[in-house]
């Protein structure tokens, strides 16, 4: 099945590894499906920091998004996520699905400094769809801002 992010990849020339696995329930189940560790698996997150204005920010699997740290390098006190159907108007993709690559809205992108210099597999732009690229490219291509933007994810014992 090729999505808009398939073709983007394809267009955009880069090394790349398309990953197709059934559909997952958490970002664990995603990785193993993928024979990745979860802090090689990059969630894409849209954030609005104003109204009809969006940007990308991507973090690693094992850490959760720091709110304080997006608002300090966006600089503004408010920045929220918008809800499913407000996302998917901005990027075409459905929550679990995003990414930066082939969005309908070229947004400005935000990575963590974790990105730098690893292979990363980002949501594919469908379910049980994985690119696997380099984070420098992606970096590069998206002309990414990188900033520590993310803390170390406390897991709760199950």
């Amino acid at each position: 099945m090729r999505t808009p992010a398939v073709d983007a990849v394809l267009a955009a020339g880069i090394e790349h590894t398309v990953t197709r696995h059934g559909r997952v329930s958490s970002l664990e189940e995603a990785a193993a499906a993928r024979g990745i560790e979860p802090r090689d698996l990059i969630k894409t997150l849209v954030v609005r920091r104003a109204e009809d204005d969006h940007v990308f920010v991507l973090v690693p699997g094992d850490r959760t998004f720091s709110w304080a740290k997006v608002r300090a390098l966006l600089g503004t006190n408010r920045i929220s996520m918008p809800d499913a159907a407000a996302a998917k108007a901005v990027t075409g993709y459905e929550r679990g699905t995003i990414t930066p690559f082939g969005s309908a809205a070229r947004l400005p992108v935000i990575a963590d400094t974790h990105l730098v210099g690893r292979r990363i597999s980002l949501g594919g732009g469908g379910h049980g769809i994985g690119l696997t690229v380099n984070g420098d490219d992606v970096i590069r291509l998206f002309d990414a801002t990188v900033a520590d933007i993310s803390d170390e994810e406390v897991r709760k014992d199950r």
